[in-house]
């Protein structure tokens, strides 16, 4: 984080201290920072170790447990398989890019309200409120046909791998083994020694 960011350390007892304030605070403290928009740092007071991501982890855990929550069990689980798996990276990027491209879109149509109704207008707070109303079904059908074309996307990228994978292949001749021939060729001494064991006598 800058220089300027506010640093926040961690004691065992798990206080927060606010070095700025000189003063304990709560997570709730924590959450008005987020909420503001402050840049901020939390620190073990002992040991110097960032603890930022894992006070900001405990924050959403507590609203999660709250009465509203934003992530599904199946979300939650989707999540959880992307840990250790080759997509881990990419999935984190997609989702830290398209959050930000949604707040970006907030930001640009609260702008534009407190310009033209005022800041304290009712009208410019609950615009946005509003647009999500209006536009929420037709956002879930967006998403909804980008996820089925993702999916034909996918099936395609498979496909053209398989095809290229024969064709790398397709040159070489690999050997075959006949199992009825190999036992036939196991038993033919056999048959003969028989054979030839009969004519002596």
């Amino acid at each position: 984080m800058a220089d300027q960011a506010r640093l926040i350390k961690k004691y065992p007892n798990r206080r927060l201290y606010d070095t700025r304030t000189s003063s304990y605070i709560t997570l709730a403290d924590v959450k008005e920072l987020v909420l503001n928009h402050e840049e901020f740092q939390v620190v073990d007071a002992k040991t110097n170790e960032d603890l930022t991501r894992s006070i900001l982890l405990q924050i959403i855990l507590e609203e999660e447990a709250g009465g509203a929550p934003m992530f599904t069990s199946d979300l939650l689980a989707h999540m959880i398989r992307f840990y250790g798996n080759a997509m881990q990276g990419m999935m984190g990027k997609y989702l830290e890019n398209n959050i930000k491209a949604f707040t970006d879109m907030q930001g640009k149509l609260q702008e534009q309200a407190r310009s033209i109704y005022g800041d304290n207008s009712p009208v410019s707070q609950d615009l946005w409120a509003q647009f999500m109303n209006f536009q929420g079904p037709a956002l879930q059908s967006m998403m909804g046909t980008y996820v089925e074309q993702s999916k034909r996307m996918f099936q395609q990228m498979q496909e053209q791998v398989e095809n290229q994978t024969r064709n790398m292949f397709s040159g070489f001749q690999f050997p075959t083994y006949n199992k009825t021939a190999g036992k036939d060729e196991k038993e033919a001494p056999a048959s003969g020694s028989a054979g030839k064991s009969g004519a002596d006598k």
